[in-house]
């Protein structure tokens, strides 16, 4: 027997690899895990530091978060923001402070808390195109968040290797 995928409100689900519940684990995990290495940053190195021309660690973090809020309205309602509305795009206010960046990242977090219940299981099986550049299953376009920060987050561990400060265990995401 094949396996059956969502391919409608009315299509039944037989087999499931992982369920809406534990693919928002496995990305709060992820954002738990970026949550850590953005604290593990002296102040002054979040903001500033730099190596080989990538972008300091805080730009990154405003990237994740810039996509994160948008990107879980999108996945709920199918309508996304343009690529120039996307705050780490934008010329708005940008936290200035490690705790004011933390802050944001922990608003962020119980929007998508309280958004994700709302999403209905069929939509993660339709086609979208993401702030108008990214096409493909809602499912896709949730991997994409996920990889786009992991590989980011990468780049801050390297940072704070160069610093000599140890970074949290990427395998810790409680």
């Amino acid at each position: 027997m094949a396996n059956t995928a969502i391919l409608s409100k009315e299509t039944e689900l037989t087999e499931v690899f992982i369920t809406s519940e534990e693919l928002l684990e496995h990305w709060q995990g992820h954002r738990r895990l970026t949550r850590r290495v953005i604290e593990a940053f002296p102040e002054d190195k979040l903001f500033t530091y730099s190596i080989g021309g990538m972008r300091p660690f805080s730009v990154m973090v405003m990237e994740f978060i810039g996509m994160a809020e948008p990107g879980i309205i999108g996945i709920a309602t199918g309508q996304w923001k343009t690529p120039d509305e996307l705050l780490h795009h934008s010329t708005n206010a940008k936290p200035q402070t490690k705790e004011a960046l933390l802050q944001r990242w922990d608003e962020i977090t119980e929007h998508i808390d309280k958004i994700w219940p709302q999403i209905p299981l069929h939509r993660f099986q339709e086609n979208d195109k993401a702030f108008g550049q990214w096409e493909g299953p809602v499912y896709s376009l949730m991997q994409y968040m996920i990889d786009n920060e992991i590989h980011h987050r990468g780049q801050g561990y390297v940072y704070l290797r160069s610093l000599g400060i140890e970074p949290p265990f990427f395998w810790e995401r409680q």
